[in-house]
This record gives structure tokens, C-alpha cells and sequence, in this order.
């Protein structure tokens, strides 16, 4: 049983009342476990039809995100080589619950201001369909590693990965984005079953700093969300400070904002009008609290908030350093020649000053993307590759943005005729060289279809090229 604070635990009784001894026993109990399908690479239907390593009966939907699952403790998905392949993206079911309010859509602007480790920014993503521009930002350079790292396995190509304060990045962009979500840095009430850690680190001072700093964060994304943008707020926490009370405030401060009202999902409570702190606040019912005596899940907040206002179809809101220009095609040709020695596709097809340079490595951009120019930027779009003495090295993120229809030669890992036989993929994985037979060249390895690295083909050896970083020895 996990030893609660006694702060919490009085203040917890005091808003629950009747409810509380249920809530209290939810904590007896392990937590649940889920995954969300990555539809870049498969649909959920495929996944479940597909997927060779464990009983399609066991598994349920989670009501809130049609891609997320449930399942049991059994299923070590997390060793599995699809999670390599980003086929999908291991996630606390309640913490899917933001992104499926912000209906992020293709060809749109969206900001994820708070993104590490990177769920929600992918999540946001499959349903842009690598569409239009996804600026994902984390102000901690260790965790916004981590969440570049997750961009990239999950395949996306529209991901501009930034490490910057939303200060900063509220001078840059003025009224720009369609979509922000803002999961903001909580206490992390909600957590504790998770990460009795966070039990340890808890304090009503600190929930009175998290407060503080969500009001911050709130007023940066208010700056560069347009006319009749949607802002989605979210915590992890139960506390009425940083949930009912952080929208209360806001709106005070921004009354051109209202709370729109959204489908809840069988288990989910109301925001409270008694936990707003003292503010008058319409429609506060219609924000959703995620209890985990109430629902399987952790503990959650989501508020949705629409600021007025309309904007003419060519809008484009204000950078402060315009678009980031983009490099010749022409200056690419060792790019070219891999290119159409190795791939289907035409990656710069319909993309005009598509590409950029840093030193040798080259970026196919997102459509329309902002200048980079005093931004601290970690991935900026798709990682094409690396250019090496009159010849381009493809990278790992190019490998797992692929279908297998994309590439003119594939080597399958995973044996089809014996589900379990895992030694070829484990093979690659552990960084061996394989022998093959075919065609020498750039080779898209793949587990049961989807891409997971390169290979590259030579005299009957596949030399491995799957990321040292990543070997499992």
C-alpha cells in the first residue's frame, strides 16, 4: 500500500467526502496498463489482426482514443521488436484523453508547448497524418532528448522538436497556431499509484509553484493561439490550485475564452464550480476530471478552451523571423542518386526549398516552417540522412518514416512460418551482420512489415546499420 501525504490525504477526503474510502482502495490495486496504435505505420484493425505475440481477446479499447488499448500484465510489449519499429506507443490510458479533445487535424498548426516524453506530441501527430506543421517543445534538454528520440521512432515527418522556455517562444510566434495543448508541469497527484516517487516529492508549496507556473504557461499559449484556436489544458494532478482554479484564473485574465463543452466518456467526473477558487466560472462542469476509483486510468485534468474570433482562410499569424528558407535540390545530388536508387517514392515530389543543411546532415522540412533563427532546435522535420565523401547515408529516422512499399528492396526479419522464432530480428537488433541474397545496395529491414532500420547489401552480407545507441548488446 502506498503511504499517501497526510496533506493530501486530508484534502482529498475533504473534496471527496462519501467517495473517498473508494478512492483510497483504488490505490490498493496495480495499474493498468495500455497502448496507443500508431496509425503512421499501421490502423488499429491491422495491428489487431497482425500482431503475432499475444491473444486479440484479451485486449480492449480504451473509450476515449479508438487507437488505445488495454492489456494484461502477460504482454511484455515493451520488449517486443514492433515497439522498436514505433508500430506503437506505450501510454497511460488517461493521459490519452487531452489529445482526443483537441481534434488536431491534417494541414493544421499545432503546438505541443509541454511535450516530453512525447505521447501526446504523438498521438497529435497520427491524426495530422504528417500533415502541416507539429512544433513540439520541452524546456528540459534531457527530456526534450527523449522526446526527439520518440518523434522519431513513431516515423514522423512534420515534427519540429524545440528546446525553449514558452517565453521565448511566445516572442517568435504571435497568434499562429491552430491547436495547443498544454499538459503542464503539475505536482503529479495523479501519478502516485505509478511513481511512488512522486509521493516523496509532493508538498502544498510545490502545488502552489506548479500553480504559479501553469498561469505563465497558459498566458504564452494564449499569445500564439489565432482567432477561434482551440486550447486544450491538462495536469496529472487532482488538486482544485492547478486544475479548476489554473482555468478559473485564465479565463479571468482572458475573458475572450470560453470552456467548450465535450463528450465524456463512462467514468469521468465534472470540474467542480467549489474548486475554482472563488471565481464565478461558466460552464466549469463541462471540464473533465479522470479518477482512478471512477475509471481505469490515473488520475487526469482536461479543460477545452476556444478563444473567439474568426480568421480569413489565408491567415498566417505573425513569426517574428518569417519562414525558414530552404536549400537547391541541386545542391543534393548525392542525396538524388540514393534516392532513386533505393526508393519508390519521390520525398521531395511537389515541395519546392524543401530541404535543409546543417553541416552534413540534411532535413526534409515541414511544409511552411517557421525560421529556426534563434530557436533552439533539435529535429527539424524528417532526418534525410548524412552526406559522406560523394555519397548520402540514409538515417535511422528516414528507415522508420518508410513502407515497405516505398523501397526497392526489403529484407524481412521476422519469420512468417514460425511466429516465435525471434533470432534473425534479435540478430539485427544485437548489431550482426546477416547474409542475404540479392541485389547489393540500401536495404529497408522490416518485423512483420513494418520498417525498424537499414541494411546494406554487399558480396551476400548485410551489414548491419541499425543505431549503436539502440543495440540491445
Amino acid at each position: 500500500m502506498i503511504k499517501l501525504p497526510k496533506e493530501f490525504e486530508a484534502r482529498m477526503q475533504d473534496m471527496l467526502g462519501s467517495a473517498y474510502p473508494a478512492f483510497v482502495r483504488s490505490y490498493e490495486k496495480q495499474k493498468v496498463q495500455a497502448l496507443r496504435v500508431n496509425t503512421l505505420k499501421a490502423s488499429a484493425e491491422e495491428f489487431l489482426e497482425n500482431a503475432p505475440f499475444f491473444d486479440k481477446t484479451s485486449v480492449r479499447r480504451v473509450p476515449w482514443e479508438p487507437n488505445g488499448f488495454y492489456y494484461g500484465r502477460e504482454m511484455a510489449f515493451g520488449k517486443h521488436p514492433f515497439h522498436e519499429a514505433g508500430v506503437y506507443y506505450i501510454q497511460e490510458p488517461s493521459a490519452m484523453t487531452p489529445v482526443s479533445y483537441l481534434e488536431a487535424k491534417p494541414g493544421e498548426k499545432i503546438l505541443d508547448l509541454c511535450a516530453a516524453p512525447g505521447g501526446k506530441t504523438t498521438q497529435i501527430a497520427s491524426y495530422m497524418k504528417n500533415e502541416g506543421l507539429l512544433v513540439c517543445n520541452e524546456i528540459h534538454p534531457a527530456r526534450a532528448k527523449i522526446l526527439s528520440e520518440n518523434v522519431e521512432r513513431m516515423g514522423i515527418r512534420n515534427a519540429l522538436v524545440t528546446n525553449e522556455t514558452p517565453k521565448h517562444l511566445s516572442e517568435l510566434f504571435g497568434a499562429y497556431f491552430d491547436r495547443i495543448l498544454v499538459d503542464a508541469p503539475c505536482s503529479g497527484e495523479g501519478m502516485f499509484r505509478k511513481n511512488e516517487e512522486a509521493c516523496g516529492e509532493w508538498s502544498l508549496e510545490n502545488v502552489k509553484l506548479c500553480a504559479d507556473r501553469q498561469d505563465e504557461i497558459l498566458d504564452c499559449a494564449d499569445l500564439m493561439l489565432r482567432a477561434g484556436g482551440r486550447l486544450v489544458y491538462s495536469t496529472c494532478t487532482f488538486a482544485p490550485e492547478e486544475n479548476e482554479g489554473s482555468v478559473a484564473r485564465f479565463l479571468a485574465r482572458h475573458p475572450d475564452y470560453e470552456i467548450v463543452r465535450v463528450e465524456k466518456y463512462e467514468g469521468m467526473s465534472s470540474g467542480r464550480t467549489e474548486w475554482s477558487g472563488g471565481f464565478d466560472v461558466k460552464n466549469i462542469e463541462d471540464t473533465i476530471r479522470l479518477f482512478p476509483h471512477l475509471t481505469d486510468g490515473e488520475g487526469h485534468y482536461a479543460a477545452v478552451l476556444q478563444k473567439a474570433g474568426e480568421v480569413p482562410n489565408a491567415y498566417q499569424g505573425f513569426l517574428k523571423n518569417g519562414l525558414q528558407k530552404g536549400i537547391s535540390v541541386k545542391d543534393v545530388k548525392e542525396f538524388l542518386t540514393f534516392q532513386s536508387e533505393t526508393l519508390t517514392i519521390n520525398l521531395l515530389e511537389s515541395k519546392e526549398e524543401c530541404l535543409l543543411r546543417f553541416g552534413e546532415q540534411l532535413y526534409l522540412m515541414p511544409q511552411e516552417m517557421p525560421s529556426i533563427r534563434g530557436l533552439k532546435v533539435l529535429r527539424a522535420g524528417l532526418h534525410l540522412g548524412t552526406f559522406k565523401k560523394n555519397r548520402f547515408e540514409p538515417s535511422h529516422a528516414l528507415a522508420l518514416a518508410l513502407k515497405r512499399a516505398d523501397v526497392k528492396y526489403r529484407m524481412e526479419l521476422c519469420a512468417e512460418t514460425d511466429k516465435n522464432d525471434t533470432s534473425v530480428i534479435n540478430a539485427y537488433l544485437n548489431g550482426q551482420t546477416l547474409n542475404y541474397e540479392g541485389k547489393k545496395g540500401w536495404y529497408l529491414m522490416t518485423c512483420g512489415g513494418y520498417s525498424i532500420g537499414w541494411g546494406k547489401l554487399a558480396g551476400q552480407i548485410m551489414k548491419n546499420h541499425y543505431p549503436k545507441g539502440l543495440r540491445k548488446a
